[in-house]
């Protein structure tokens, strides 16, 4: 078996026999072919700009993997800022020893999950450190977006604003935790992970005031209504029976005594419209197949002394849904 040598990150021969074998091979385009040491790109009026680390473990995963993943977050962090994807580059910090064959196969998985979505890689770097130094493969993302539709933001939530979730929470950080821990579920549990400027677009496009979105990554549902109310000075009301949760994600909670909504997802988003637009905008939601789950799920509503988020659960209790304090799940994206 193959495996990448100290040698192929050292920018000589070696570096540039990697270069076109593996990744030109697979994200060939006349801009990455070019080899400049910067990119040339035709730039809209207005852009959104992001960057992001990718060091999930296990770095396969059922559902998706670390390329994908790459892809999918940094395409989501651009959409939910109304922007078309349109760049990226990546920057691959490989382990000395790591598998050739598994380093391929993410590189396909990102050409493919790229290609799907219409963002062209335009740029990269690849390091390698010696074994025991990275864990395998780390993965730095950054995606430039024309922003299409602008004006979105958590300041423009304002008290009365339904928020919606586009499916079932907590899949990603369930199934990535259940794998490393060597738990096993039947049938076609998965992480959530992709990419979702199409669904986002879709919804934009229809006509519906949305005010606010957001990808619940790091810290899962909580965190985003945390980060809403701290920025709108609204609170949330937060409906549990409404709140769409799998089976298996429960199951995963209960078992470890984590709360399935500080559990990361990474391919659903958190909407905020207004109340009058609520049952449209899940209208247009459900009628694509990255929405079909998507419900409403809770309310701005006028904070008494500071912004907070409150559950009421399945027996009409309300109580404080705590944000995430801590590292919950390390390594988790």
């Amino acid at each position: 078996m193959r495996r990448i040598k100290l040698s192929e990150g050292g920018g000589g021969e070696e570096t540039w026999s990697l270069i076109k074998e593996l990744f030109l091979k697979h994200f060939n385009n006349p801009v990455l072919a070019s080899l400049e040491d910067s990119a040339l790109l035709p730039a809209p009026s207005r852009i959104a700009f992001t960057t992001d680390a990718f060091t999930v473990k296990p770095i396969f995963f059922k559902g998706g993997d670390i390329g994908k993943l790459a892809v999918a977050g940094t395409v989501n962090d651009l959409a939910v800022m109304g922007a078309k994807p349109l760049y990226m580059s990546l920057s691959f910090i490989v382990e000395e020893g790591f598998p050739y064959q598994s380093l391929e196969r993410i590189v396909e998985s990102i050409a493919k999950t790229a290609e799907e979505v219409g963002v062209m890689v335009v740029a990269g770097d690849t390091k390698v450190v010696q074994a025991g130094h990275a864990d395998g493969l780390f993965i730095v993302a950054s995606g430039i977006g024309e922003v299409v539709y602008p004006g979105l933001s958590c300041r423009r939530i304002e008290e009365g604003d339904a928020v919606i979730v586009s499916g079932p929470v907590g899949d990603h950080g369930a199934c990535v935790l259940a794998q490393r821990e060597g738990f096993e579920f039947e049938g076609d549990f998965g992480s959530d992970c992709q990419p979702l400027w199409d669904l986002v677009d879709t919804l934009l496009r229809s006509g519906v005031e949305v005010h606010a979105i957001r990808d619940p990554t790091r810290g899962g549902l909580s965190a985003v209504l945390y980060e809403w109310a701290y920025a709108s000075g609204v609170s949330f009301l937060v409906e549990e029976e409404r709140v769409p949760v799998r089976d298996e994600v429960l199951g995963v909670c209960e078992f470890l005594g984590l709360e399935p909504y500080h559990l990361a997802c990474e391919g659903r988003v958190l909407i905020s419209v207004r109340a009058e637009d609520a049952e449209r905008a899940l209208e247009v939601l459900k009628s694509h197949p990255n929405g079909r789950e998507a419900g409403i799920i809770a309310y701005a509503v006028r904070a008494d002394r500071k912004p907070t988020v409150v559950l009421r659960t399945l027996y009409h209790v309300e109580r404080l849904l705590e944000p995430p304090a801590g590292e919950l799940l390390p390594r988790i994206c």
